[in-house]
């Protein structure tokens, strides 16, 4: 009987040793609202979407299945979770289901954050459901979370795990400086948005206006007025968020009124919903632009869409590379 070398020990330990050290590569799944944004993100880290089947019962319960082995690996998992509540129930089922098969890191990738207008008690006897929301992806199996533009800043105090808060600014600054605007003017939709006009006007070196506004009840504004001079400017509204498109119409109809050249907006999230694209359509805005956070309803000549997806790529593989992703933050 041959005896082993005393080096062969040796070498067959360190073989060991460098195969449970070398990190598999991540993957990739969507939720299936976030599927066509989820695939030009694969497509720009240089993967493919990992297998994922839904199942889905008559009453409308649905189940989701992961048909590839994620055990010891790094999952993302992408989805917006924009109402329908189904959204954020997708998330949180897919969450849970990579924690019970062993994933090593579960990072719920999220362009859009739903529910995130709800983030302090504003009157009496209201949940705060940006809170519960955290609190939920993270009982649900969330190790980090990446998103972009969130409604408040200060929800990511909301996580006790790592959130990654990530700014539209490093795709709307570069199209905006190609419009080559004259007299351009920032301007903010509404008092809350303040901060992110001035950081707009910061580095793009111009003024900024603001549009203080009363509101009956949500989505409906009872009164608009402008702190600000926009005679004869070339004038950019800048918000996180557009919905029903009141606010915004209403605001670019009241600059061109007071003598602006033109009104654009930049929104990072299109959620448009009810008439939001016929009140576009209807207004002065010349131009609305958007990212693909979350998928457009229908085509308009004045909605244009910049795709977020090498962002979230290129944060993704930093993240899963341990490197730095403060170049990512522009504001």
């Amino acid at each position: 009987m041959h005896s082993l070398k005393k080096s062969e020990p040796n070498k067959l330990k360190n073989k060991r040793l460098t195969m449970a050290y070398q990190v598999p590569e991540p993957k990739i799944f969507a939720c299936t609202q976030s599927t066509a944004l989820a695939e030009k993100i694969a497509k720009s880290y240089g993967a493919e979407l990992g297998k994922v089947i839904f199942s889905r019962y008559s009453d409308g319960e649905f189940q989701p299945s992961f048909e590839e082995s994620v055990r010891g690996t790094r999952v993302f998992i992408i989805g917006s979770t924009n109402p329908s509540s189904e959204n954020l129930m997708e998330m949180l089922l897919m969450l849970d289901a990579a924690k019970r098969a062993s994933a090593r890191h579960i990072t719920a990738v999220m362009p859009y954050f739903g529910w995130a207008r709800q983030d302090r008690k504003d009157k009496p006897r209201v949940p705060i459901a940006a809170k519960l929301v955290a609190k939920m992806l993270e009982a649900a199996g969330a190790t980090r979370i990446i998103t972009m533009d969130l409604h408040a800043d200060q929800i990511q105090g909301f996580f006790e795990k790592p959130v990654d808060h990530l700014f539209a600014s490093t795709l709307f600054l570069p199209y905006l400086k190609k419009l080559n605007l004259d007299n351009l003017t920032i301007a903010s939709p509404d008092m809350g948005g303040s901060k992110r006009a001035y950081a707009y006007s910061k580095a793009l070196e111009c003024d900024v206006v603001i549009c203080y506004k009363q509101r009956e009840k949500a989505n409906v504004i009872s009164h608009m007025e402008l702190i600000g001079d926009v005679q004869g400017k070339n004038v950019v509204l800048v918000d996180d968020m557009v919905d029903t498109a009141g606010t915004l119409t209403k605001a670019a109809d009241l600059m061109i009124e007071r003598g602006a050249i033109s009104v654009r907006a930049i929104t990072t999230h299109g959620l448009l919903s009810g008439d939001a694209y016929e009140k576009i359509e209807k207004s002065k805005l010349s131009e609305l632009i958007i990212t693909d956070s979350i998928p457009t309803r229908k085509d308009s000549k004045k909605v244009k869409v910049l795709s977020c997806a090498d962002l979230f790529a290129d944060v993704m593989e930093r993240v899963h590379n341990n490197t730095s992703i403060s170049s990512k933050f522009l504001m």
